[in-house]
């Protein structure tokens, strides 16, 4: 994307889809440590709507991850490392 003159940059409409970004709506650019992260700001969504945006997330999720057997705290302890703070021999 290009910056206009006046600061402007077109949002892809993948991305407009994707935040229900449409005419009149409101986005913050939020400075993060690798650039910026643009954010819709939906001050009129719904419960419904939200939940609907979830589900549809997770569903997109589903299936992404393999913890080739292991169980949430073994793979917790494998991703963290063992915990010094418990005194466990």
């Amino acid at each position: 994307m290009r910056v206009t003159t006046k600061g402007q940059v077109t949002i892809p409409k993948e991305i407009r889809d994707r935040l229900g970004i449409g005419p009149g709506s409101e986005v913050e650019f939020l400075p993060t440590e690798d650039g910026v992260r643009v954010v819709a700001v939906n001050e009129n969504i719904s419960e419904e709507e939200v939940s609907r945006r979830f589900s549809r997330i997770l569903d997109q999720m589903a299936g992404t991850l393999d913890l080739g057997g292991m169980t949430t705290d073994e793979y917790m302890e494998w991703l963290r490392g063992p915990r010094e703070d418990l005194d466990i021999d």
